[in-house]
């Protein structure tokens, strides 16, 4: 929990707007009274029965994640994770890089 308290104090410092934090599901009743408490938008998803991908940040990201679906990010499209890794923040070159190899892998 001092990863999330500490990815909270980022978010709302303004050097993130949008994050991903993977915990465990047992923890998850508590990560989101702290994101309520704090007024922030989340959204999550089930990576196994035990842990749990906490996506938080500001509403318009959140609502571009709801709208990719309730599916793994490895069945994300080459599009969807070029996307969540810029929104993410991730170096964009970086990103590039990913996407192209994905759409090479996929079109062979």
């Amino acid at each position: 929990m001092k990863v999330l308290t500490h990815h909270i104090y980022e978010y709302k410092k303004g050097l993130r707007h949008l994050v991903l934090h993977t915990l465990d599901a047992s923890l998850k009743l508590q990560a989101e009274m702290k994101l309520q408490q704090q007024g922030i938008d989340y959204t999550i998803r089930y990576v196994t029965s035990s842990k749990i991908n906490l996506f938080f940040g500001d509403a318009e990201c959140i609502r571009v994640i709801d709208k990719i679906g309730n599916k793994m990010l490895s069945e994300f499209t080459p599009e969807e994770d070029f996307m969540l890794g810029t929104m993410l923040g991730y170096d964009r070159l970086q990103q590039c890089k990913r996407y192209l190899r994905k759409k090479i892998i996929k079109e062979l």
